[in-house]
């Protein structure tokens, strides 16, 4: 990428970008060692992030100068029982490899912090796994604070 990012724009995702959005997640799964997403994504999310005048889920893209959609960051209102309080939860963050290192991943974390105060939310909170040690060394930069924590999943029986 040779784009300056002064020149890539971040918005939120528009239904026209569904496709591209769904290859992205299928490159991140992928990045993270994980299996592909189920048919259909595009669906579901179009659901989540379209379907309501209040989405569940919120993406934001970055968008280059030509277009392409180069990355995006998922999120979502979420719940500490600890604090009592709302936080915006981060679900994701990517970056198409040659997109990494162009200023991109501030331009998008600025626009998640921006999505979190127009919810009136006080922090956002997300993971990484830990062997991705330049994802670690961008949230470190950013001046992210980390917690020990072991990620679970239980399927149920609906």
């Amino acid at each position: 990428m040779s784009e300056h990012p002064a020149q890539a724009l971040v918005r939120h995702a528009r239904p026209e970008d569904l496709p591209r959005v769904v290859e992205l997640i299928a490159e991140h799964a992928a990045y993270e060692k994980a299996a592909p997403p189920a048919p259909g994504l595009a669906d579901r999310l179009t659901g989540l992030l379209f379907g309501t005048e209040a989405p569940r889920l919120r993406c934001l893209v970055a968008a280059l100068p030509d277009g392409t959609l180069a990355g995006y960051a998922s999120c979502a209102p979420e719940l500490s029982t600890w604090d009592g309080t709302e936080y915006l939860h981060m679900d994701c963050l990517y970056l198409t490899e040659t997109s990494r290192g162009h200023g991109l991943g501030p331009l998008l974390m600025a626009a998640v912090r921006a999505e979190a105060s127009r919810l009136g939310l006080a922090e956002i909170q997300w993971q990484t796994p830990a062997w991705n040690e330049s994802a670690i060394r961008f949230y470190d930069r950013l001046g992210a604070t980390s917690k020990e924590k072991q990620r679970y999943s239980l399927r149920t029986e609906a």
